[in-house]
């Protein structure tokens, strides 16, 4: 994914499905800057992580 795909997905009210490896994610913030997201990972809000947003991928997305 790159860093203008995870702003549209970060700013829209839709829900997209994303995923950081096998695991799905909800971004939280996207530093664009510095091509870096901040995703909860599952349904756990305390378990997020700082990741750089090629790692991420749409459903869909091969």
């Amino acid at each position: 994914m790159d860093t203008k795909r995870a702003m549209q997905i970060y700013s829209s009210k839709d829900t997209f499905a994303v995923h950081l490896g096998d695991k799905p994610v909800w971004i939280e913030n996207v530093d664009e800057a510095n091509g870096m997201a901040t995703v909860q990972v599952g349904s756990d809000p305390l378990n997020t992580q700082t990741v750089s947003v090629d790692r991420l991928k749409e459903e869909g997305d091969e």
